[in-house]
């Protein structure tokens, strides 16, 4: 009764600290899973994620550094082969993983303390592996040791990481800020484009 009830506390403290903290919205490709939480395992995921997190950082900032002003023969260079990039690591990324192989997308909500997604997915083991495939990178999933924190309102459940690494974490961090961050660019562009098209036609 003291275990069940300290787990408890642990995952209200984790709902609070998950609910005070910006979270990345989407829908990635997910799978849920029932896991065996075997160190050597655990260490194992930790060093993949990490790798996974720093590729999808590194893939970010490429797309994200795309200076329109500079007309530069070098810049335009750098762009084309930037392209050409993109386009070689989005064929080899669908011939590793094809989308017919990948798991359905669903709704989320996660940040580095845990994730919110549809609770029907959930299975009753201790533990879980929550795999998320993001589009940048579908052939390196992030797959996060989780433990079931509360059902919520609207069909979906909470469930906090456990077992992760403090690289783990601060690059789970950085990755949701730079998601908010691009998303925050795409809505002033968006209003930017529309207001001058609104200026257009009264002209």
């Amino acid at each position: 009764m003291a275990g069940a009830r300290r787990l408890q506390m642990q995952a209200d403290e984790r709902w609070q600290e998950f609910s005070q903290r910006m979270a990345y919205q989407g829908h990635p490709h997910l799978a849920v899973e029932a896991f065996d939480p075997i160190p050597e395992v655990i260490a194992r995921h930790n060093e993949r994620n990490v790798h996974v997190l720093r590729a999808l950082a590194s893939l970010d900032e490429r797309r994200a550094d795309n200076p329109g002003d500079d007309d530069s023969p070098l810049m335009q260079e750098l762009q084309r082969m930037d392209s050409k990039i993109n386009v070689l690591l989005d064929i080899v990324d669908r011939l590793l993983v094809p989308a017919s192989v990948l798991p359905p997308r669903h709704p989320v909500r996660f940040n580095a303390v845990g994730v919110v997604l549809p609770e029907s997915l959930l299975t009753p083991a201790d533990t879980l592996l929550i795999r998320l495939h993001f589009d940048a990178c579908r052939a390196l999933p992030l797959e996060l040791p989780a433990r079931f924190g509360r059902s919520l309102n609207d069909g979906s459940a909470f469930v906090y990481f456990c077992e992760m690494n403090e690289l783990v974490e601060d690059g789970l961090e950085r990755f949701v800020f730079c998601h908010h961050r691009r998303k925050v660019a795409e809505a002033r562009l968006a209003g930017a484009t529309e207001s001058v098209l609104g200026s257009k036609h009264r002209m």
